[in-house]
């Protein structure tokens, strides 16, 4: 869902924040208050372009963002997004001159990636609408929910064909290549040979500390000298000479058996100190050419690396376990090509399987699915409610060789025509919202949802928006007080009068709300005047 929605200087809002409430959020307000300008900051997030006239009087720039749940697929923004962060922030900023940036988690983002993260999660009416019901992907994916298909078992299948496919196109599309390619697989079992993990840090730790030898002889002899000398008293003689004056007395003075205890145990610890610095200078000098040998070591790392093309050790060691298993199966007679193309049959099979089983799950659901979408718009004002599911075959894919495509009649006698091509835009939105009362979704946004409706339509599409927000969150912008009185949340957007004028947003409280149905019902003295004349 959509859980927070924050605009600055947008045309004339100056500073507004909504927090939107899980079910039906309402907006109103009077005509030219500022209603649509909320459309348009949504259409920011969802990759409309800004320019010069967005930006309000009272700054340099107009900024929208919004937190979100995070979709299930987060491809484009994947990247960006710190780690355990539970939901998407998104934002879009445009500046005086028109120009505009976007950001995911307050870091630059492509306009295009984060329209794409914000569209699989809301879904708006209007222009927004018609691109999402021209795409035949999505009117799929809409015939796939209503349907409780599960598409990753297709997905999976698809991904590991294609991988197949390209492995058997990479051993048999030309002999010399393929030969070539053994060639390498050979030369990278060899040439990583005993090499393992963690021998390239452990190198370059090891060739650190040689290089710095001289540093660290001078720092352990002066330690040790200082310790134990080869002539006069150092730190552990001292602390002998220490320990013999208070040993004859700890008899005469028990309380001095402590001090004594403790100048034995620094005198036996300073002197296996001093053992262990003589034993650290010990190996330095044992080891002259050893600066070379991890010099050598780290450059045939390097020399692997850039020959086969990885970018790290971690990456060239996996490599290498592939080309040994691969290098093994080719010495035991195993031709790697005739593998590759019988793993490409059994994927072919398996996700032949699927497809049957796809299309007739499809073909089953989509009379239904149409029935139950005419009956909503037949319920909404839409004529007759007219509506068909047809499913057509495409090429396969990762979501099978289906193409679903939706077909509407809104008046007796004309051919039905593609949904996105016949209708309105107030058409279009109830159209949207019959689809998703039957198919369910996340979050729907509708702007243009009353447009030429009134009377017991306007009560059906508010009970329609009211079943739809039982399962997906709604937001409608609306001057029917039919639909505002059963929103679960809802927003008044208030024209204040000024120098310059600008818009407030307001979230009502019950008193205010009452206040806000009985103006868009006509005002107190409207409503006196009805109740008198149903008295005469």
């Amino acid at each position: 869902m959509l859980r927070r929605l924050r605009i600055e200087n947008l045309v004339l809002i100056r500073e507004a924040e909504l927090e939107l409430a899980p079910g039906l959020n309402a907006i109103t307000g009077e005509t030219g208050a500022g209603k649509t300008i909320l459309a348009q900051a949504v259409g920011l997030l969802l990759g409309t372009k800004g320019d010069d006239s967005f930006v309000g009087p009272a700054g340099a720039e107009a900024y929208v963002e919004a937190e979100l749940d995070v979709p299930d697929e987060l491809d484009e923004l994947g990247e960006l997004r710190p780690e355990d962060e539970d939901a998407l922030l998104v934002a879009r900023r445009v500046f005086a001159d028109g120009r505009t940036r976007a950001y995911a988690w307050g870091r630059a983002a492509a306009r295009e990636d984060v329209a794409t993260a914000v569209e699989r999660v809301v879904a708006m009416s209007g222009q927004f609408e018609q691109r999402r019901l021209a795409r035949a992907s999505y009117q799929l994916e809409v015939l796939d929910r209503f349907a409780g298909i599960d598409r990753a078992p297709m997905r999976a299948a698809w991904r590991e064909l294609q991988t197949a496919r390209r492995r058997l196109e990479e051993l048999t599309a030309n002999a010399v290549l393929a030969e070539a390619r053994i060639i390498e697989l050979r030369a990278l079992a060899e040439d990583t040979e005993g090499m393992e993990a963690g021998d390239e840090e452990r190198l370059r730790d090891d060739r650190e500390r040689l290089r710095h030898v001289a540093e660290l002889a001078e720092a352990a002899a002066v330690a040790a000298r200082a310790l134990t000398p080869d002539e006069g008293e150092g730190a552990a003689g001292l602390v002998a000479l220490a320990e013999r004056a208070v040993a004859p007395l700890e008899r005469l003075a028990p309380e001095l058996q402590h001090a004594g205890d403790e100048l034995r145990d620094v005198e036996l610890r300073l002197r296996e100190t001093a053992s262990e610095l003589h034993s650290f200078l010990a190996s330095l000098e044992a080891e002259p050419g050893r600066l070379e040998e991890l010099e050598a070591g780290l450059d045939r790392i390097a020399d692997a690396k850039r020959r086969f093309r990885v970018a790290t050790y971690e990456e060239l060691l996996a490599r290498a376990e592939e080309a040994r298993a691969e290098v093994a199966a080719l010495d035991e007679g195993v031709d790697p090509a005739a593998a590759a193309a019988a793993a490409v049959a059994a994927g072919e099979a398996y996700v032949h399987e699927l497809l049957v089983e796809l299309r007739a799950e499809r073909n089953a659901a989509a009379p239904a699915f149409a029935d139950a979408v005419a009956g909503e718009l037949h319920d909404i004002g839409m004529g007759e409610g007219e509506f068909v599911c047809e499913l057509r075959e495409r090429d396969a894919g990762s979501t099978g060789a289906d193409e679903a495509v939706f077909l509407v009649r809104p008046n007796t006698g004309l051919p039905f025509a593609p949904v996105a091509e016949t209708a309105s835009g107030g058409e279009l939105s109830r159209i949207a919202l019959a689809i998703a009362a039957v198919a369910g979704g996340d979050t729907l946004v509708f702007d243009e949802i009353d447009a030429g409706i009134g009377g017991e339509t306007a009560n059906a599409v508010g009970r329609v928006l009211r079943r739809l927000a039982e399962r997906a969150q709604v937001i409608t912008i609306t001057h029917l007080p039919q639909i505002a009185a059963v929103a679960d949340r809802h927003f008044r957007v208030e024209k204040i009068a000024g120098d310059p004028t600008h818009t407030r947003i307001d979230r009502l409280g019950e008193d205010e709300r009452q206040a806000e149905l009985e103006r868009m019902l006509g005002g107190l003295e409207f409503l006196a005047a009805v109740a008198a004349t149903s008295t005469r």
